[in-house]
């Protein structure tokens, strides 16, 4: 009986150390930007491509593009940043939520009006909520993308350019 409740409790205590070890913040430097949701950092001796969850900016050549590429570069040159990793994607591209001196950089350009609210992806709450808020909040001030009556989300650009 207490055999089989120690080894209940280990195999639990397992399954959450698991866990946990699978989702831990740390800590990196910024390197290329190669648009206004991805870049490169580099973490120890690897560069690693992270891509900002629950955001989608312009795709390269699509209006915005530009600016929310500036933005993102302007944010994390020469910066520390706190990467808090989330998933990876099928580009494996880690997918996390970014610090920079204590502001999160996915919220940052939602808020300057340089990225959408990635909806469809968007499943970490109360994160989603603030996204979602400072998207209303950019689209009602006419900020960034949303000085146009109707900008087209990249989803639906990249599908009309293929």
């Amino acid at each position: 009986m207490i055999r089989s409740a120690s080894i209940l409790f280990c195999v639990a205590a397992w399954g959450i150390v698991s866990l946990c070890a699978s989702v831990y913040a740390y800590e990196a430097t910024a390197g290329k930007v190669l648009d206004g949701d991805s870049f490169h950092i580099h973490h120890g001796r690897k560069i690693e491509t992270i891509r900002l969850y629950g955001i989608d900016c312009p795709e390269y050549r699509q209006d915005g593009w530009r600016q929310a590429k500036k933005l993102t570069s302007r944010l994390i040159k020469n910066q520390y940043l706190e990467i808090h990793p989330l998933d990876v994607d099928r580009y494996g591209r880690t997918v996390a939520l970014v610090y920079v001196q204590g502001r999160l950089l996915n919220a940052e350009l939602v808020a300057q009006g340089w990225a959408w609210f990635y909806r469809r992806y968007c499943h970490a709450q109360p994160v989603c909520r603030q996204l979602d808020g400072l998207e209303r909040d950019a689209r009602a001030h006419r900020k960034g993308l949303w000085a146009k009556t109707s900008p087209m989300p990249p989803w639906i650009w990249k599908r009309q350019t293929r």
